[in-house]
């Protein structure tokens, strides 16, 4: 795809790069209209199906051939947006469950879980797919595509994996009616490791308690 074809009136919807850039853009904005809670009761399955979306492209583009940007070295994409407002809207959105344990890499052997948050993620993901989105609406579309898929191996296609799987846990959990024995609330500032890990006691919550908030309905009993 020459850099031309960005600017055309009509680009190929078959082109890779058009498919792959439409996906991700629909992300960015999708995801940036939940985080403004206008409709907190579908905050989570919205973000479930938007997760899936995504990695599908992220699927394409691990499964590509290795990109090659046209420059040696990375040309400049301008200032980063902040993300600091949607960390916090979601991190008020998804307060009963945005911390998760997630195991880093499966292939380690003996790997501890980590804390981390869905609002942390988020917040990563649309960083990493700005940062391509602004080679590619500048027309370099080669970098846009080996940034994608860099970014992808190294970053955000682990991050959305790992968020997606705590999100498809808190759905099956309610759709379920297996109650969350104890959000324990490990804190992700702390160190990590046993006695000394700090938590934050969230008591006990039940699948039914956060079910209407999140917009998530148990099945029947």
């Amino acid at each position: 795809m020459s850099d031309a074809t960005l600017h055309d009136a009509h680009p190929d919807p078959d082109d890779f790069a058009v498919q792959i850039s439409d996906q991700i853009e629909s992300f960015i904005v999708a995801v940036t209209e939940v985080a403004k809670g206008d409709e907190p009761d579908s905050a989570v399955p919205f973000l479930l199906l938007e997760l899936s979306q995504l990695l599908l492209a992220g699927g394409r583009l691990g499964a590509h051939e290795d990109f090659v940007p046209d420059e040696r070295y990375e040309p400049d994409a301008g200032p980063e947006p902040d993300v600091d407002e949607l960390r916090e809207r979601f991190a008020q959105l998804l307060e009963p469950v945005d911390i998760y344990s997630e195991v880093f890499d499966p292939y380690v052997p003996r790997s501890q879980p980590v804390a981390c948050r869905i609002s942390d993620d988020l917040a990563g993901i649309i960083t990493d797919l700005r940062h391509g989105m602004a080679h590619y609406r500048g027309g370099r579309i080669s970098e846009a595509l080996w940034w994608w898929q860099f970014s992808y191996l190294a970053n955000w296609g682990t991050t959305a994996s790992a968020a997606l799987r705590a999100l498809q846990s808190l759905v099956a959990h309610v759709r379920l009616d297996s109650p969350l024995d104890e959000l324990d609330g490990l804190d992700t500032d702390s160190n990590a490791g046993g006695d000394e890990q700090l938590a934050e006691e969230a008591g006990r919550v039940m699948a039914a308690e956060i079910a209407a908030p999140l917009g998530l309905r148990s099945g029947p009993s």
